[in-house]
């Protein structure tokens, strides 16, 4: 293994992004049944249900089991809960539930003892994957790459670590009269920062343990123990780092969006009732049926035409509207999916081409379809679950514009990936024409020294 960074020799974890030489096998534990388990608890002292609370418009466990799914490295993706809502949450992300016991939902209970109890209700599963709620940047090649060092490389526990630069110094008691002392530098020859490897640091993203570790010795980390190091941008706790608000900003750059590049989003459908609107409808003196929009909702609508984004307004409304938005307005029946689907086909499109926007129940099969899709804040719970994204902004109130930003972000992060894995290439591309240039150097080397040794025996011969 090698590493991205200067450092000592990976000899016992992996830096984040980095690959193994073996092949990889279309599972990832082979005969071994590996399952990802969130632990969820209902009762956060904090933040209230914190675990379910919105977070840059996911469910805070949303993240995580997105990234877990869509590694596709677990035979089963678990939450384990003693709480209602986020049972219902868990299984809308397509996650099955351990219900645990009350003995283990104590405020004093270990996450160790939560695991065992998994462990002994799930005889089936061999390696249990603990990846903590809290770890909203967790993307799919961390879960991966990690797992794939225990299934592959034959390790029995590995955790997430991220490196630190930060000097440390002995903790006195105030009135005691000690006096503290540096625990990892030397004063008199402090590094810079740049001559200075930090150290390794758990950063609580992830424990990938053997069941025999966790039920017959009662350790998550042991055996043939190693780390895998995530850079810091990614090692994001809420529980330690920061609060919510910098947390989002933080999520929104470097967060898991899923499997959908943003930048095909060539289509989007945005309902006007309860979406565009706020679901009200104001009726004149002489009888006149009115709705109101705001201006930074069509602003938003603007933005998305600039970027090529066509954007087709659901469900009837009068010819002003049409002209307001500059969008084209489509009457849809009880299951939008039926009017919209020929819509997509005609535009030789996919539906992960296609950004949505709904507001409930009748929205869910389309929200569900669509490569980027959204509600506003006060959407009912069955539109939220099914939503990609949920606005801060209610309906009528900017929900449509924040959206709209929404897309446009993920189009631009899009946009940096891309020339970030094109300057790799470039990287790939470089190393393999040097490497080449260096076997014929070789090659032509081990000719010449062969017809050097033919030429030296036939001399040798000559002369005796």
């Amino acid at each position: 293994m090698y590493s991205k960074k200067r450092g000592p020799p990976a000899d016992n974890g992996l830096r984040d992004g980095e690959h193994t030489a073996c092949k990889r096998p279309s599972r990832a534990g082979g005969d071994r049944h590996v399952a990802a388990l969130v632990l969820a608890r209902g009762g956060s002292k904090g933040i209230p249900l914190k675990n379910i609370k919105m977070l840059a418009g996911v469910p805070l466990i949303g993240w995580v089991l997105r990234a877990a799914k869509d590694s596709d490295m677990f035979d089963s993706v678990w939450v384990s809960t003693d709480h209602d809502e986020i049972e219902k949450v868990a299984k809308a992300w397509g996650a099955k539930v351990h219900r645990r016991s009350p003995e283990v939902s104590r405020d004093s209970s270990s996450s160790l003892e939560t695991i065992q109890e998994f462990a002994r209700l799930n005889p089936e599963v061999n390696v249990i994957c603990n990846i903590q709620a809290t770890s909203p940047c967790l993307h799919p090649k961390h879960v991966k790459e990690a797992l794939e060092m225990i299934t592959l490389q034959d390790f029995d526990s590995v955790f997430a670590v991220v490196r630190r630069h930060q000097f440390r110094w002995q903790e006195v008691k105030q009135g005691n009269g000690e006096l503290t002392k540096p625990l990892n530098l030397d004063p008199s020859n402090r590094p810079r920062r740049q001559d200075w490897d930090g150290e390794l640091c758990e950063n609580g993203s992830f424990y990938f343990t053997t069941r025999d570790l966790i039920l017959n010795k009662g350790l998550l980390q042991g055996g043939k123990v190693g780390y895998y190091e995530m850079l810091p941008e990614y090692s994001v706790d809420i529980d330690v780092d920061i609060d919510w608000p910098v947390a989002e900003q933080r999520v929104l750059r470097y967060g898991y969006f899923g499997r959908v590049t943003p930048e095909v989003v060539r289509l989007m459908f945005c309902n006007i009732s309860g979406c565009l609107t706020e679901g009200k409808i104001f009726l004149s003196a002489s009888g006149e049926q009115m709705v109101s929009i705001n201006i930074r909702d069509t602003t938003g609508i603007s933005m998305l035409q600039k970027e090529d984004v066509e954007d087709s307004v659901i469900q009837s409304l009068v010819d002003t509207l049409a002209k307001r938005t500059n969008c084209r307005i489509i009457e849809v029946g009880e299951e939008p999916l039926n009017d919209l689907r020929p819509i997509v086909e005609q535009k030789k499109l996919e539906w992960k081409d296609v950004a949505y926007m709904g507001n409930d129940k009748q929205d869910v099969n389309c929200l569900n379809l669509a490569g980027l899709s959204a509600v506003p804040g006060d959407a009912p719970v069955v539109a939220i679950n099914a939503a990609k994204y949920t606005c801060h902004q209610v309906a009528g109130m900017g929900a449509v514009r924040e959206f709209a930003e929404h897309i446009l972000l993920q189009k631009e992060k899009a946009k940096s990936q891309l020339k970030q894995d094109r300057d790799c290439s470039k990287v790939n591309v470089l190393v393999g024409a040097v490497y080449a240039q260096i076997l014929e150097v070789i090659r032509q080397y081990l000719c010449a020294w062969e017809i050097f040794k033919y030429h030296t025996r036939s001399v040798s011969n000559f002369i005796i």
